[in-house]
């Protein structure tokens, strides 16, 4: 496979080398408010910094008018000129609204680059997250937002006058509803399992769950099955869907009322009747 790894203005890199719709993954981790210049990729055999080397960028912003209005002039999203427009009004031209300024420009080239498939994870701190993920609705679209996700830190820097701060923040959206998600697993602690998994059958270890959810519905999962009504509880049947798809498959399975598919799910021993 193919590798390529670019050095510079990633909105350059961007602009120039990456074609449409032509990448599945995008994870950036923009820095705000670090207070260091990041330059050291490169050295000498001797182990020393590069005499060619450039800057990369500084993590310290700073207001450009020319920037502002180059950005205006050129974005091709009016509402997201009206969102930047309305930042720097009610936040005016300082180091917060220069950074979002910055980053408008590089989030609409990410997802133009994005397959219909793709997803994008952008690592912030609460510093400026609220901010950016008013930018990223405009752009991909608020349906396509799928998590807000808390990064806690291993330790955290106490402060005098406030609590630590002890997490960042990754917003996770994708270019449409049709996106890629591989299922990731992870091994449960062998005493979770003693505790929570304390029956056995021909399958294996199995725990036992509610068949139903919280709240009342109208339609096949509010209605009563084999003598038992969820509504008169305040609840409704609330079905595992994929394991109805493994025992029917998946076309069967969308055809099913909800009564179906409890009978499917008790024909295939998965319902248990307490005595």
């Amino acid at each position: 496979m193919r590798r390529t790894l670019y050095y510079g203005d990633n909105l350059e890199v961007l602009r120039k080398h990456i074609d449409d719709e032509s990448v599945d993954l995008i994870y950036l981790d923009p820095p705000f408010n670090s207070n260091r210049d990041y330059n050291l990729l490169f050295k000498e055999q001797s182990g020393e910094p590069a005499q060619a080397q450039i800057k990369a960028f500084t993590d310290t912003w700073h207001w450009s008018e020319r920037a502002f209005h180059e950005f205006i002039e050129e974005c091709p999203r009016p509402a997201l000129v009206e969102l930047l427009q309305g930042f720097v009004r009610t936040l005016g031209r300082n180091d917060l609204t220069a950074y979002l300024v910055m980053m408008a420009p590089r989030l609409i080239e990410l997802h133009r680059v994005l397959k219909p498939t793709g997803s994008l994870y952008l690592h912030c701190d609460p510093t400026a997250s609220h901010y950016l993920k008013v930018m990223l609705d405009v752009i991909f679209g608020a349906k396509n937002f799928r998590n807000e996700i808390a990064w806690k830190r291993t330790g955290a820097h106490g402060g005098a006058k406030r609590w630590g701060p002890i997490h960042d923040i990754l917003l996770f959206y994708t270019k449409s509803e049709h996106y890629t998600w591989n299922r990731v697993y992870e091994a449960f602690d062998p005493q979770y399992i003693e505790e929570f998994y304390r029956f056995h059958d021909e399958k294996g270890r199995y725990r036992l769950v509610t068949l139903t959810g919280a709240g009342i519905t109208q339609g096949d999962s509010g209605q009563p099955w084999k003598g038992v009504d969820p509504t008169q509880v305040g609840r409704h049947w609330a079905v595992p869907q994929r394991l109805v798809e493994e025992i029917v498959g998946k076309e069967r399975a969308a055809q099913m009322t909800v009564q179906e598919k409890l009978d499917a799910l008790e024909a295939a021993g998965y319902i248990v009747w307490p005595d």
